[in-house]
């Protein structure tokens, strides 16, 4: 009982048995502490993680006879210095300003309920399966009333807001005065939404080609008409990295070979196909914010394996995901931005008038979906 004797030496820490175990009040000022909404609109600079943002509160042991005020956090662990929050964050409980019975003290760290203090502070920060305790001149000190200021801190990771349906954490931690027979439950909150994108096409979305003429078009060839130019317009309510696909709502019409660039104009009245067309975006004519210039990369899964960032035009595809970047070559996938504006090119194909039924009036009716997704 190697402790036991300096104890009563020192006559500053009596045993847990001094006071009766229900006789201690051990209060908290704030025991939820949310963290509020959050988007991956909101963080502005990259990193492997984010602040969700900090908050104050006070805890506070009173006992009616003099004891020893060690308390302890009970919490899973994320680490040396922080708690879990869900698997995907964590957080800090940062502990100041102590007083015992209206007086400064400092603060010790204890490894366990048994031990001594492994550091001694004015502010340090509360560890996983460890405890806190008055000091006075580097020694552990006994009082009625124990009060002390905690910073609680929390963290994302940096993927924790890439989702498409809001989503809410919950976790909790325990306050225990192991001495006093008290504790307290502590609850925190966060919740993340999917950042909110409008994309927009000038025109309504409708190109009009105007009334062709069967002079005009090949009979035995496929006829490319002149390219017409469509703004695509996305409006973030902040800084969100983003990506575009192409869905064809006439899948299956598009003349040519198999290419996933490729939108089907429709059929004629005897099911023949009538051409198709591609939707090409052209780095140099798209403009994002106060960026000097953009570059276009994409990714068959949306998430990775990012193609080097690129000036050259490229079509929008139906199977990949279409983003933009600052630097040219990066493999890092799109950038966070707000307000987007490209003009595009709409480049229409008809099939040899041979191949449709002329016996009436042939109607380019190509439809199609643009869709944004986040990263």
């Amino acid at each position: 009982m190697g402790l036991k004797p300096a104890l009563l030496a020192l006559g500053l820490l009596p045993g847990a048995n001094a006071w009766g175990a229900d006789e201690c009040q051990l209060s908290l000022s704030e025991t939820f502490v949310d963290f509020g909404q959050m988007n991956r609109a909101v963080a502005l600079t990259p990193g492997a993680e984010r602040l969700l943002g900090e908050r104050r509160l006070s805890l506070t042991l009173n006992c009616p006879n003099p004891g020893n005020m060690r308390l302890f956090y009970r919490a899973p662990g994320a680490g040396l210095e922080r708690f879990a929050f869900t698997a995907r964050g964590s957080y800090g409980l940062q502990v100041s300003d102590a007083l015992l019975d209206g007086q400064a003290v400092d603060l010790g760290l204890l490894a366990g309920s048994g031990q001594s203090p492994v550091s001694t502070a004015t502010r340090l920060r509360w560890r996983p399966e460890h405890g806190i305790v008055p000091m006075h001149a580097g020694v552990a000190v006994s009082g009625r009333s124990f009060s002390v200021q905690i910073q609680v801190s929390a963290w994302a990771s940096e993927d924790a807001s890439r989702i498409n349906d809001a989503v809410t954490w919950d976790e909790s931690g325990v306050f225990d005065a192991i001495d006093g027979g008290r504790a307290r439950e502590l609850r925190l909150q966060a919740r993340f939404a999917p950042a909110a994108c409008t994309p927009s096409l000038s025109g309504g979305g409708t190109v009009d080609f105007g009334k062709l003429s069967v002079m005009d078009l090949n009979m035995d060839k496929d006829t490319v008409l002149p390219a017409r130019s469509l703004i695509v317009s996305v409006a973030c309510d902040a800084p969100s990295a983003f990506t575009l696909r192409l869905g064809d709502n006439r899948l299956g019409s598009a003349t040519g070979a198999a290419d996933d660039t490729s939108f089907g104009l429709g059929l004629d009245a005897r099911q023949n196909r009538i051409g198709r067309y591609h939707l090409v975006f052209d780095p140099t004519r798209t403009t994002a914010d106060n960026w000097p210039q953009l570059y276009r990369t994409d990714s068959a899964t949306g998430t990775s394996a990012w193609s080097s960032a690129s000036a050259l035009p490229l079509a929008i595809a139906a199977s990949r995901y279409l983003g933009f970047s600052t630097s040219a070559g990066s493999t890092s996938g799109p950038v966070p931005i707000k307000q987007l504006s490209a003009t595009t090119s709409l480049e229409a194909v008809i099939a040899p008038l041979g191949s449709l039924d002329l016996g009436s009036e042939v109607r380019l009716d190509g439809a199609a979906t643009l869709e944004i997704h986040y990263p």
